[in-house]
């Protein structure tokens, strides 16, 4: 019997709770729901979801406060769903670790689309970390554990991606010395309608950079291919 994928969803407006649950569960996704942060916290200690959805406009505190919580377990992914649709929110929020941002209102379809997205992305890191030949990678002074999601660096020190990041940064990895295109980096994204406009790669490339790059604005490892999209500059090693 297929395990159900479990999904948390913080919601405060009842009836935007009972849409998402019904079509997710229509889907085959096994749902609950809260209407405060208090709440998911308590329900996320029980028992970890495979993602978690959250409102931004919780009523007991801000919902990028409760991203920036959630985003360092790295057993379940977070998507933002928002009424606040502007470049620098979306930005801001997946800065903050989102997996994906939606802005409320939206379609069914394409929520669905962005869950399936999201636990497909967790699901390959799974598949890939169990891999023994793909398990960890070293490069530049880090190894990269697919297992836990993590960079440690040489003198020790350790740092943690979203789902989203290490699969972009896993990407990179296996095509080193290569010109990989926006569209070749957002993998199982691409059906998105709103992808031309998306800047989530970019997003992601800066978040990396931020952790494995001595100076982040002239990166040695990660390079930006104008007009083209990002190469990796590294020598990669996998490990056993």
């Amino acid at each position: 019997m297929t395990h159900k994928k479990r999904i948390y969803l913080v919601e405060d407006e009842a009836d935007i709770r009972h849409l998402v649950t019904g079509v997710l569960e229509s889907y085959g996704y096994e749902v609950a729901a809260w209407g405060s942060g208090r709440d998911a916290r308590q329900a996320i200690q029980r028992q970890a979801p495979d993602l978690c959805i959250v409102d931004l406009g919780l009523p007991d505190m801000d919902g990028l406060t409760l991203v920036r919580e959630l985003w360092a377990d790295v057993r379940f992914g977070v998507i933002i769903l928002s009424g606040r649709g502007g470049t620098s929110d979306r930005v801001l929020g997946l800065e903050l670790g989102a997996d994906d941002y939606i802005v409320k209102p939206f379609e069914p379809r394409e929520l669905v689309a962005r869950v399936n997205s999201a636990i497909r992305r967790r699901e390959q890191l799974t598949t890939a970390a169990a891999t023994a030949e793909t398990g960890r990678a070293r490069f530049g002074g880090w190894v990269f554990d697919l297992g836990d999601l993590t960079l440690t660096a040489d003198d020790g020190r350790q740092d943690s991606l979203t789902a989203a990041e290490a699969a972009l940064l896993l990407t990179l990895l296996k095509a080193p010395k290569r010109v990989l295109s926006r569209e070749q980096l957002q993998g199982p994204d691409l059906d998105r309608d709103d992808f031309p406009y998306d800047r989530s790669i970019d997003v992601r490339v800066s978040r990396i950079r931020k952790k494995i790059e001595e100076d982040p604005r002239a990166p040695r490892l990660i390079k930006t291919v104008y007009g083209a999209g990002y190469l990796f500059a590294g020598d990669v090693a996998w490990l056993r």
